[in-house]
Formats: structure tokens, C-alpha cells, sequence
């Protein structure tokens, strides 16, 4: 179905939410993100946001280095990273300062590539190009976030949901936020498998039962009655979902999937702010 300059998926049921649909486009506009923040769309997609050839410069400097994981004992199956996540630093609600020494090793880390551009001051200019007063990295305590990750969760992602208003005692960002989104850029996807899945489910307190033991993930009963939407990844094109919603990654199946990634926060002053 299109719709001005853009396309959204079709309802895969009769029960269908009008407003639970993936929106395609040549750029992410100020009207698209406006509405994903309104919640009239679950996800945007804008292909060929990074060029082949750009894409292959970055994932083959990608393929030359070790790739890290995320701590086994939270993240199972294993996601392997290159670029130090926040995640891995959650203290009493709070951010420990191993983050910040791991994240001084994170900036030696992306230096040393040798790229010819900054992948992730390009998704940034890119996405804000239509936002007033564009896209910059959010900082706690006046120091400058991490501004993204390469992540390649070869056997898929468990399904979770990405809240930093929940899962932070007070404010992540030294500007408070009113919504969240996540961002990811796919340098190499799989020819099956990979797939990212949504469900028209948010967060609720009975959801904990669900909640598998010392993990970041639930068991994928807690959506089980939810309506669903999957979305196939594409080399050098950009998602950008609501992760407010129950989602997961299947497994990839005959190749890497890799992606840059990071999370953008609608702060109360209407700046878009990201962080890793």
C-alpha cells in the first residue's frame, strides 16, 4: 500500500491495529519521526541510508578485527560486539564507572579502522536532517555517551524490551526523556533468518513471570497472544523502531548479520540524543 512519499505494510489480520505498521521512506522526515514517537507507527525503514560501497569499507574493516560479547551470564544465546554497550555497566539503576574506562578503550577501538568517515556522525547527520536541531550524543554528568555499537547476534536476540525510563532509578541523560527509540544500519545480513520481530505488547507488570532467570530476556510466552510484525533486514538500509515494544532477532542462517546500532532518546526539549 502507498501513501504519499512513503509505504507501509499491509494488516496481516482482520484484527489488525491501524497504527501497528512499518513505514518506508526515502529519509526519516520530521513528520515520520513525530508519528513514531506518537505511537501511529511501530517502525521506519529508509533503504540504501548508507551506500554499498560505504557499507563494505566499514564491514570490511569490521571482519579484520575480535569481536567481544556481551556478558555471557545476562545475554545467552552469546551476541557478539565490537564497541562497548551501557548495558554491560547497569549498577543500582545507576551507570558504573567501569563504563567510562571501557568506553575510552571503545573510542581507541573505532579510531583504529582507518575509515574513511565517522559510520556513526553520518547515521546521525543522516537522521537528523529533517529534525530541528538534528542529532547529537547525550551525556550523563556532562561526559559525552558512546556513540554506538557494531552488533552481530548471529543466533538472534531474545525477546525483550528497551526502556531507559524502567530499567535507569533516575534519569539516563543529563536532559530528561520522554520517549525512546533504537536505531540499527545493516552492514551484512544473511540470505535467511535475521529477521527483526515486533509485538503489539508493552511492558506489564505481570510480564515478570515471563522473565527468564538472570537474563535481559522473556520467554516468548509473554507475547504469545499478541498480533506480530517481522521485518526482513537489507544491506545499507536503516531501522528505526519503538523498542517500547516486546521485540526479538531470529536466528541468521548462512552468513554474518551485522549492524550499527544505537539508542535515540526524545528528550523534553525536543532534541533527539543518542547513546550505546
Amino acid at each position: 500500500m502507498t501513501t504519499g512519499n512513503f509505504t507501509q505494510d499491509p494488516p496481516s489480520t482482520a484484527l489488525h491495529d491501524p497504527f501497528f505498521r512499518v513505514a518506508g521512506a526515502p529519509a526519516f522526515t520530521r513528520e515520520l519521526l513525530t508519528d513514531l514517537a506518537a505511537g501511529r507507527y511501530a517502525a521506519v525503514r529508509v533503504p540504501g541510508f548508507l551506500s554499498a560501497e560505504r557499507c563494505a569499507e566499514v564491514l570490511t574493516s569490521l571482519e579484520e578485527r575480535a569481536f567481544d560479547s556481551y556478558g555471557n551470564a545476562r545475554v545467552q544465546p552469546r551476541v557478539m560486539r565490537f564497541g562497548v554497550g551501557i548495558s554491560d555497566h547497569m549498577a543500582d539503576g545507576g551507570v558504573a564507572d567501569s563504563y567510562w574506562t571501557a568506553l575510552e578503550r571503545h573510542h581507541e577501538a573505532w579510531q583504529g579502522l582507518g575509515l574513511s568517515f565517522d559510520p556513526f556522525a553520518f547515521c546521525r547527520e543522516r537522521l537528523g536532517a529533517h529534525w530541528p536541531g538534528g542529532v547529537e550524543v547525550g551525556r550523563r554528568g556532562g561526559r559525552e555517551l558512546g556513540a554506538g555499537v557494531a552488533r552481530e547476534p548471529n543466533q538472534g536476540f531474545r525477546v525483550h524490551f528497551d526502556d531507559a525510563l524502567r530499567e535507569y532509578e533516575h534519569d539516563l541523560l543529563d536532559t530528561p526523556l520522554i520517549g525512546q527509540f533504537a536505531f540499527n544500519l545493516y552492514l551484512s545480513v544473511p540470505p535467511s533468518g535475521g529477521e527483526t520481530v515486533l509485538w503489539r505488547h508493552r511492558w506489564q507488570p505481570e510480564d515478570e513471570a515471563y522473565r527468564l532467570p538472570a537474563s535481559y530476556g522473556y520467554d516468548e510466552a509473554v507475547v504469545r497472544d499478541a498480533e506480530a510484525l517481522e521485518v526482513t533486514p537489507r544491506v545499507g538500509e536503516a531501522l528505526l523502531i519503538d523498542p517500547r515494544y516486546f521485540h526479538a532477532v531470529r536466528p541468521s542462517r548462512g552468513a554474518r548479520r551485522i549492524a550499527l546500532g544505537f539508542a535515540v532518546g526524545l528528550a523534553v526539549t525536543g532534541q533527539l540524543l543518542t547513546w550505546a
